[in-house]
């Protein structure tokens, strides 16, 4: 991760696939497997991995508005400061960032309108981040076509492609940036492709490698973190719990890593230690996934009213949201379907999925779905969520309880067993509502 803002082409060079086919033999994991996203959230998805290069990650807000203060035509200037922005609002969950960041990238454009591949790569990152993922993907074939080797536009097109739930191009996507820009944005990207196909052996595999790659403190923390995550929700608690004291180890206030160990705690049964860690995290990143798990934890310790405060909150987050022109859709749909007015939840699943079809939205909206008493009409959407092979407990867990309720017994009681037997701790609340379901089907059977 080492480009500058706006690279010129490069030859082609041999990635992590020609590694995997030389180290692991017939593995071939990347050959053979479609599909995946790369999101944000707090139900075992995965954070977003970086989207730039390190000129642009580790580039100063401050020290550039300054820059540009004194050359203020400088195009290129211009272009890192909008990723600067774009990347700091990220990082730090305040959509407020993202307007200024819009701004940066039309004087970047205004500036030199043709070949400005960093702009347009840019303003990519940046309709990502507010999730509006058609935008994302336009722009990032505009930056390809101008640069076919620009790192930040390569990552963009595979998360559009995912997020829009063309899984299929989403692979090739991933493969071509493997290929043409080997690094950490293309590696952990493809790993979640595998682990959204099921095969977390060949996800692992990837993260693994890539982890020999690393050396800057943030790439090292972030593929040791998205080890942690995917090895949590196995139920591997001991082994993520390794992962996360490595990513905090290269970047001790990193939030992605902090919420690793908090949620494994949790998992542990360490709800007090979980508490205190996920109270720290809410504090510097209070987003809709991270008030929830605080919310559940202060439910299953029998503090009510604390948990109705962290739900409360997602409202604030989602008007800021708004405002800084994200779409919070699926946010709300999440939180809202369990902890907030189902009415909303449902219209904003419903408003999602006529945006983009993807294994996450079709699970929000057959949760939301139930959640209103809708069961049946919930089914078709909770089996397209696990149709994928996704190995995803709070996926099992919808599935399951929509089967239930729809009269679907016996494929109930597979759904959630499998549920707790692969994370048994990926909720606080959820595991207990389980095993009252399973109890209750065996009297109901016997």
């Amino acid at each position: 991760m080492s480009q500058q803002t706006s690279e010129a082409p490069q030859a082609p060079r041999g990635g992590l696939r020609r590694r995997l086919a030389v180290g692991l033999g017939a593995v071939g994991v990347a050959l053979a497997i479609s599909a995946g996203a790369v999101v944000m959230g707090g139900d075992g998805q995965e954070p977003a991995a970086p989207l730039g290069g390190a000129a642009v990650i580790g580039a100063d807000v401050r020290a550039l508005e300054a820059h540009l203060k004194s050359r203020p035509k400088d195009d290129r200037g211009w272009a890192t400061l909008g990723s600067a922005r774009v990347e700091e609002a990220r990082t730090s969950g305040d959509p407020a960032g993202y307007p200024r960041a819009a701004d940066a990238f039309e004087r970047s454009l205004k500036l030199r309108r043709e070949g400005n591949d960093a702009a347009l790569a840019g303003r990519a990152a940046l309709a990502a981040a507010r999730h509006d993922f058609t935008g994302a993907l336009r722009d990032a074939g505009q930056a390809l076509a101008v640069n076919p080797y620009s790192e930040q536009a390569l990552a963009v097109r595979i998360d559009a492609l995912v997020e829009l739930g063309r899984y299929d191009q989403a692979l090739k996507a991933a493969e071509e940036a493997d290929l043409k820009r080997p690094g950490i944005p293309a590696f952990t990207r493809l790993a979640y492709v595998l682990e959204l196909r099921g095969d977390t052996q060949g996800a692992n595999r990837v993260l693994t490698l890539a982890m020999t790659s690393a050396t800057a403190p943030g790439d090292i923390a972030y593929v040791a973190t998205a080890l942690g995550q995917l090895t949590w929700s196995q139920g591997q608690y001991d082994t993520a719990l390794k992962h996360c004291a490595t990513a905090l180890r290269a970047q001790p206030r990193n939030i992605a890593a902090q919420e690793c160990r908090a949620r494994t705690h949790a998992a542990q049964g360490k709800t007090a230690e979980a508490i205190r860690e996920y109270e720290a995290i809410v504090a510097r990143y209070p987003l809709p996934g991270q008030l929830v798990a605080l919310g559940e934890l202060y439910e299953a310790a029998g503090k009510d009213a604390e948990a109705r405060r962290q739900y409360a909150l997602i409202g604030t987050w989602t008007s800021l949201a708004r405002a800084g022109g994200v779409n919070p859709d699926l946010d709300t749909a999440l939180a809202a379907a369990d902890h907030g007015d189902k009415a909303v939840a449902l219209k904003a699943a419903q408003a999602e999925w006529q945006r983009r079809r993807t294994v996450h939205t079709a699970d929000a909206l057959g949760w939301a779905l139930y959640r209103n008493g809708r069961a049946k009409d919930a089914l078709p959407y909770a089996r397209k969520a696990t149709a994928t092979g996704y190995r995803n407990a709070v996926f099992l867990y919808h599935l399951g309880m929509v089967e239930q309720a729809a009269g679907a017994k016996a494929p109930a009681r597979r759904s959630l067993t499998r549920a707790l037997s692969l994370n048994p701790g990926f909720s606080p609340l959820a595991p207990a509502e389980i095993r009252r379901t399973l109890k209750n089907s065996a009297k109901e059977t016997s």
